[in-house]
């Protein structure tokens, strides 16, 4: 991105760090914004990424000054899409003619209860799965964006989708399809079960966190570590308003069992 904005502002293939000042990022910015039309989030990703390497720059002397310190990039708020318990329940039932449809269903429903990453859910083979220290099958496996190993129990509805599609002839347990074609399909099953939510396999991860494990009670160190979170304050960032909910909820049990007394 920063070689396009070189090439469409200065008509250069290259920039002098010593030349680098907060106007530039401020252009850049605008570029983004005007001209590769990125959305708000996508924005401040590109330019976190573009400030390590300024970061760099300036520990190893190659920068005096640094161009991002008046600089301000807050990180946009998004909101959290997952499917309540209504809507989960609704697509687990419902019977599909098409078997690519059935099969997609079953898989984002197995990350609803797994929260599995697309990368990981695709990996998933037979050595992943291993009997735990409570006699449970369990998936151990490794996440590739963290390089965190998850170790995840496996719930009664995941196993029974693993056993509907497990076959000794294969080494992976589900059905292979690309993130492309899955999150195209997803689409399409949300509009035929009546789902208003714009459904991708993103969202599987977002509802075992939500409707799942915190609407359940699991406390969030737990959530975090299911979900392989490098940190819990990741985990607390994202799913801070659902716990306010849960919080609101208890409050009003008790309020109910204090008036009784």
């Amino acid at each position: 991105h920063i070689i396009s904005f070189l090439w469409s502002e200065y008509k250069k293939k290259d920039f002098l760090l010593k030349d680098l000042k907060s106007n530039f990022i401020t252009d850049f910015e605008y570029y983004l914004k005007t001209e590769k039309l990125f959305k708000q989030n996508t924005i401040h990703k590109t330019i976190q990424r573009f400030r390590q390497v300024v970061k760099v720059a300036i520990s190893l002397d190659y920068l005096q000054k640094d161009p991002f310190l008046l600089h301000k990039n807050p990180k946009p708020k998004k909101e959290i899409i997952f499917l309540n318990p209504e809507e989960l329940k609704k697509l687990e039932e419902y019977n599909f003619s098409q078997r690519r449809l059935e099969q997609v269903r079953d898989m984002y429903i197995f990350c609803c209860y797994t929260g599995l990453a697309y990368n990981e859910m695709s990996k998933l083979q037979t050595k992943h799965i291993e009997v735990g220290f409570d006699d449970n099958n369990w998936i151990k496996i490794i996440r590739e964006k963290t390089n965190k190993t998850l170790s995840i129990p496996l719930l009664p509805k995941s196993s029974m989708i693993l056993e509907k599609y497990h076959s000794n002839e294969k080494s992976h347990v589900l059905p292979v399809i690309s993130n492309q074609r899955f999150n195209s399909y997803l689409k399409e099953i949300a509009e035929i079960v009546g789902i208003e939510k714009n459904l991708t396999h993103h969202t599987a991860r977002k509802t075992f966190a939500t409707t799942v494990l915190l609407y359940n009670d699991v406390p969030m160190e737990i959530v975090s570590e299911l979900l392989g979170h490098s940190d819990m304050s990741i985990t607390q960032s994202h799913y801070g308003k659902v716990v306010q909910t849960k919080v609101s909820e208890h409050i009003l049990k008790l309020g109910k069992k204090l008036n009784k007394k």
